[in-house]
């Protein structure tokens, strides 16, 4: 592994996230501003419903990506040649399977719009969303040989560019014209746009894929990138409908304007989840070699560590959100777009429990635990819709986000105390239990108590508001989790481990200082 790369990718994706973040901050306030939540809302929606279509590339990009490192580091480039080709013609189909669905899709439209006041043209909405997700496949199989060649920064520091121009110019139009469909417009041009710059980066730097001379792959290596798409199935169709239908059942059964609101929760709790959820799914290539060595104690070991610092993020980003989320919200669109308290609540556990997933996951994937679960992801798509369907006729909007918590007690009753916990660890389900059941009561605790003294601190004014909430959020979850758990093992671990690190950055300082005299 080219560690300077792993670094760079790494600060690069970092800092793309981040500044992605900021950017879909500043442009879904101008765009809230100057259009309103009821666009707001159809945009969260269609957004929704063209993703189903993504579907259709099931794992492909995965398979890709893992079929060119060999010939990548082999430096065979007949072989890159041919998968490059293979993978082309693949896309070019998956391009048409996309139009054809989108019209089989486009009688429904109205079913998923229960009332809008918006003159706009559904159709042509739609139409131009269609056209953004083909215009995102148009020429993206090249991006896979910068993924194998651990070259990820370049797609992420092109990214950053699309991200930056795609907002301004958008902002621009909505600025100037208030026209929702240039709006659109503009996002189709800017995807063609990153696509044929990095089109023109890799023929650069890979030019022998420009050559016609391309052999066709072997039936051995087509074997085995439809196995990975086989294994991914079931995944990809039920991630999708967990993650993708939300919006829908919203908009069906309280309307746009809803959608609107809960877009606003979305984004912040969304670039959370990736922001964190990305650093713990790095170390899937170090997990993946740590249990080659087949040492069950070894491995539970790393795994509690992994899992401690996990909980500790996942506790610690979710008492945040639940204290200040109102507050920054009043501060940054206006206090007509906060949601039910009991909405956040909801909204807050939901997130708690997906990204203390990430550990388990991690661990999953590396052992390459696919086959023996495959059912789970379609059983959790089916009890998200039915129960998000009943609840929100009975509670309203809570009940959706309480499906999907629902949805995911498979993989938390199933998948992890049987594969993780028995098979790959050879550890009893009990302990399983009580462990989670543990961590569960020191997140509550730390939520409600966190939560009861930011309700003793109240300002008039909506700023010194917030800054006060982010004050009593990071110190006081961060103490109560000390105060609970300062005798655990793994609290103790990484206690002294940043400990030594601080005392050898100031041993260093003061070895250079005297070196300096």
């Amino acid at each position: 592994m080219d560690i300077k790369k792993s670094v760079k990718n790494s600060i690069s994706s970092m800092a793309n996230n981040i500044i992605s973040i900021l950017a879909g901050l500043i442009a879904q306030t101008f765009f809230i501003k100057l259009l309103g939540s009821e666009f707001l809302g159809l945009n969260g929606l269609f957004t929704n419903i063209v993703s189903m279509l993504g579907i259709v590339e099931l794992g492909l990009g995965n398979a890709i990506v893992y079929n060119l490192y060999k010939p990548m580091a082999e430096h065979d480039t007949e072989t890159l040649k041919s998968l490059v080709h293979f993978y082309r013609k693949t896309y070019n189909v998956i391009i048409a399977v996309i139009l054809i669905l989108s019209i089989v899709i486009l009688p429904f439209l109205p079913f998923f719009i229960s009332e809008t006041t918006l003159d706009v043209n559904i159709y042509l909405v739609y139409f131009l969303f269609i056209l953004d997700v083909v215009c995102s496949y148009i020429l993206s199989y090249k991006r896979s040989l910068l993924y194998a060649d651990q070259n990820n920064y370049i797609i992420s520091n092109v990214h950053v560019l699309y991200v930056v121009l795609l907002n301004v110019f958008r902002l621009l139009v909505l600025y100037f014209t208030k026209n929702y469909y240039l709006y659109l417009v503009v996002k189709v041009v800017m995807t063609l746009a990153e696509n044929f710059l990095l089109s023109v980066i890799v023929d650069k730097n890979y030019s022998y894929i420009k050559e016609k001379s391309v052999e066709k792959i072997s039936k051995q290596t087509k074997k085995n990138i439809f196995e990975k798409i086989k294994a991914l199935f079931f995944y990809k169709i039920g991630s999708f409908i967990v993650s993708s239908t939300d919006n829908l059942v919203i908009s069906k059964y309280l309307g746009l304007v809803a959608v609107g609101l809960y877009s606003n929760y979305y984004l912040i709790i969304n670039a959370l989840n990736t922001l964190i959820g990305q650093g713990i799914t790095a170390l899937t290539s170090n997990v993946g070699r740590l249990l080659v060595e087949k040492n069950s104690d070894k491995n539970f070991h790393v795994f509690k560590r992994i899992r401690f610092a996990n909980f500790w993020l996942a506790c610690f980003t979710s008492v945040c959100l639940f204290v200040i989320m109102d507050s920054f919200i009043t501060v940054w669109v206006g206090a007509e777009y906060i949601l039910p308290k009991t909405v956040l609540l909801v909204l807050v556990v939901n997130y708690f429990q997906s990204i203390m997933r990430s550990s388990y996951t991690t661990f999953k994937e590396a052992a390459g635990i696919y086959e023996e679960d495959r059912f789970i992801p379609i059983l959790q798509a089916i009890t998200n819709v039915v129960v998000s369907i009943i609840l929100v006729q009975k509670i309203g909007l809570s009940g959706v986000f309480i499906g999907t918590i629902v949805s995911e007690l498979y993989w938390w009753t199933y998948s992890y105390p049987k594969l993780i916990y028995k098979k790959l660890f050879h550890r009893k389900i009990s302990c399983y239990l009580m462990e989670t059941l543990g961590y569960c009561i020191v997140f509550f605790i730390t939520l409600g108590v966190t939560f009861y003294c930011s309700t003793l601190v109240v300002f008039n004014s909506a700023v010194v508001q917030f800054f006060t909430n982010i004050l009593i959020a990071v110190l006081l979850s961060n103490v109560i989790m000390f105060l609970i758990l300062w005798k655990n093992d793994n609290f103790k671990y990484y206690f002294h481990y940043f400990k030594n690190l601080v005392v050898s950055f100031f041993n260093r300082r003061k070895v250079s200082s005297i070196e300096k005299n």
